[in-house]
């Protein structure tokens, strides 16, 4: 239940159904300047298309969600993935990594739309926690590579190393191909990538190696 849950992953869960009501009342129109926009030129009238990106956007864009069932879903993985983090972690580490991974989706995903719009595309914002919710996922798979987890679409046990191998490289595929558009496949990528350095960085492991090997400090579940 919702309520025994620790206490930085239920501060989460609250924050984006709060989020996700104000979107509901005031209706999204309302809070464009929350999105995550790419950077715009002169060539775009901010007013008339797009609020332009601005810093708060790397954070506030997760909070904010396109439908229920975008939000139920990155609810769900929170607390499946994030709770056991939150135990094993604490509070303070739990969300440090949570909104590294955040900024780190973010990034990502502004330097692709950026892109996008230099090459002619029309300016598009994102939102959802899914950078952050799919950092959670890989270090699940880090921490505890042989506890086995459930897929819901199709219904299929396997090791969470395995999920996050799986998940990876689907959405390195049609993050590519661009096979699904409407999702920020590369937002997700960049939340993983983003949660694999810092925890390489805790652990003192390359590429932040430089001062001598260090004992790892991350419990992992065999």
């Amino acid at each position: 239940m919702p309520f025994n849950l620790p206490r930085i992953t239920k501060f989460l869960l609250i924050a984006n159904v709060a989020g996700f009501a104000l979107q509901y009342l005031l209706g999204n129109e309302a809070l464009l300047s929350l999105m995550l926009w790419p950077w715009v030129d002169a060539v775009y009238d901010p007013g008339e298309l797009a609020p332009g990106f601005m810093p708060w956007q790397l954070l506030s864009y997760a909070f904010l969600h396109g439908s229920f069932w975008h939000l139920a879903f990155n609810m769900l993985a929170l607390v499946m993935f994030g709770a056991p983090l939150e135990y094993t972690w604490g509070e303070r580490r739990f969300l440090i990594y949570f909104f590294v991974c955040v900024v780190g989706a973010g990034l990502c995903q502004l330097l692709v739309g950026s892109y996008a719009v230099a090459q002619g595309s029309d300016p598009y914002p994102t939102i959802g926690a899914s950078g952050g919710v799919f950092g959670l996922l890989l270090a699940y798979g880090m921490l505890f590579p042989h506890q086995r987890v459930m897929l819901l679409f199709p219904p299929i046990p396997m090791k969470a190393r395995t999920l996050v191998i799986v998940y990876g490289l689907f959405e390195l595929g049609v993050g590519i191909t661009g096979l699904q558009p409407g999702v920020a496949h590369f937002a997700h990528l960049g939340g993983m990538l983003f949660g694999w350095l810092l925890i390489r960085y805790w652990r003192g492991q390359p590429p932040f190696g430089g001062r001598g090997p260090r004992k790892p400090d991350i419990r992992i579940v065999r």
